[in-house]
C-alpha cells in the first residue's frame, strides 16, 4: 500500500490577530488504492490505453458505445480534460461514468447537481453541530486558541463530492461524475468553470488543496437550459441521441437476456415511431426501452399484442397527456403485428 502523501498547500493571507492555518500532518487525501495489484492493472491498462481496447472493455461490460464516444472518452482520459456529454434523457450518459469508474477499478466521485446547488454542497461544510458540542466540552478546559485549532479540523469537516475528488489519493484517477449540470444556477457554473480549471479548492481555516491526482471528470446535460459558453469551452463535447434500431436491438440483447429477436424487433419499432412523434413530449430512452424489456421477461409474454402493450405502457409513457395520445387499438402500426 502506497503511503500517504501530504496535501500541497498554499497559505492564505490572514490578518496579525488571526491564527495562522495549520494543515494537520494526519489530514487524509481519502481514498487510498485498496489493491496494489488491481491497481498495477489498471494503470497497465490506462498506459496501453486504445480507442479499440476502450470499446471492447465497454462492451465487456455491456455498454454499446459508438467510435465516436469511445475515442471522445479516451481523448479525455489521455489529456485529463473534462467530458461534457449532453443528450436526451435515458440515453446512457451517466451510465458512461458507471462503466468507466468500473472498467479502472477505481472510485466513482458522484456529484447530482440540482436547482440551488452552491459551494458548501459541493465542497465542504463543517459539522457545526459537533463543533458547538466540542467547544462546550472544552471551554472550560482550553485556550480559545487550541479550542479554534482544534474544532476546523478535519474531524469535523464534512467532505461533499469536488472536495472528496480533490484529496484522492491515487494512484489510479477516480472518475468524478458532475450529473445533470444543466440543473444548477448559472452562478454555480461559473464556480464550476473555476474549479475545473486548477483542480483546486480552499478552505479559509485550512488553506488550498491541489489535487495530486487529476480526476477524470464526466459531466452531463439534458438541456434543460442551455450550458455556458465557459464551461463548454473547458470541456471536449460529445452529443448523445437515440440509438439506431441496430444499435438499440443489440443493447436488448446484451443486457436482457433470452430476449427473443422478434420482441426485441416489436419493442424497438413502437419506441421508435414514439420518438418520432412530435405530439409525445416525454419520448422513451433507452433506459425505459430496457425496462419495458425486463417487465415483459418477468411476465412471460411472447409478443406484443394488445392487452400485453395496453399494461405494460407504464414502463415507457410518463406524462398522463402521452397517454392519452396513444392509441392502443391502432397499435398495428407502431408493431406490424395484429392484435
Amino acid at each position: 500500500m502506497p503511503s500517504p502523501t501530504h496535501l500541497i498547500y498554499l497559505p492564505l493571507h490572514r490578518s496579525p490577530s488571526a491564527t495562522s492555518p495549520v494543515l494537520p500532518s494526519s489530514f487524509s487525501r481519502g481514498c487510498c488504492y485498496p489493491d496494489v495489484v488491481d491497481a498495477s492493472k489498471s494503470l497497465e491498462f490506462l498506459k496501453n490505453l486504445t480507442v479499440e481496447s476502450l470499446m471492447k472493455a465497454l462492451e465487456e461490460r455491456l455498454y454499446v458505445a459508438d467510435r465516436e464516444l469511445a475515442t471522445a472518452l479516451y481523448i479525455a482520459i489521455q489529456l485529463r480534460k473534462p467530458l461534457l456529454i449532453e443528450g436526451e434523457p435515458g440515453c446512457g450518459k451517466t451510465e458512461v461514468a458507471k462503466v468507466l469508474a468500473d472498467i479502472l477499478g477505481t472510485e466513482l466521485i458522484r456529484l447530482q447537481c440540482y436547482e440551488g446547488l452552491d459551494a458548501s454542497d459541493a465542497i465542504y461544510e463543517w459539522d457545526y453541530p459537533r463543533q458547538l458540542l466540542y467547544i462546550k466540552m472544552l471551554e472550560s478546559r482550553k485556550d480559545v486558541s487550541d479550542i479554534e485549532h482544534e474544532i476546523f479540523s478535519e474531524r469535523f469537516l464534512l467532505k461533499r463530492p469536488l472536495l472528496r475528488a480533490v484529496l484522492h489519493e491515487g494512484p489510479v484517477p477516480p472518475v468524478l461524475l458532475i450529473d445533470e449540470v444543466d440543473r444548477a444556477d448559472e452562478e454555480f457554473e461559473g464556480f464550476l468553470l473555476e474549479f475545473l480549471a486548477e483542480y483546486q479548492v480552499t478552505i479559509p481555516e485550512i488553506g488550498t488543496i491541489k489535487a495530486k491526482v487529476e480526476p477524470i471528470t464526466i459531466l452531463t446535460s439534458n438541456r434543460t437550459r442551455e450550458i455556458g459558453d465557459g464551461l463548454k469551452r473547458r470541456c471536449l463535447y460529445y452529443y448523445v441521441t437515440y440509438p439506431s434500431k441496430e444499435k438499440e436491438m443489440k443493447i436488448l440483447k446484451l443486457k436482457v437476456k433470452g430476449l427473443s429477436e422478434s420482441l426485441a424487433e416489436q419493442l424497438v419499432s413502437f419506441v421508435n415511431v414514439l420518438r418520432q412523434r412530435p405530439d409525445i413530449m416525454k419520448k422513451p430512452g433507452i433506459s425505459e426501452t430496457l425496462d419495458w424489456a425486463n417487465a415483459l421477461m418477468k411476465l412471460g409474454a411472447k409478443e406484443l399484442n394488445r392487452e400485453v402493450l395496453k399494461s405494460t405502457l407504464v414502463c415507457i409513457v410518463k406524462t398522463q397527456d402521452d397517454l392519452l395520445r396513444i392509441d392502443v387499438d391502432s397499435f398495428q402500426s407502431f408493431t406490424g403485428r395484429q392484435g
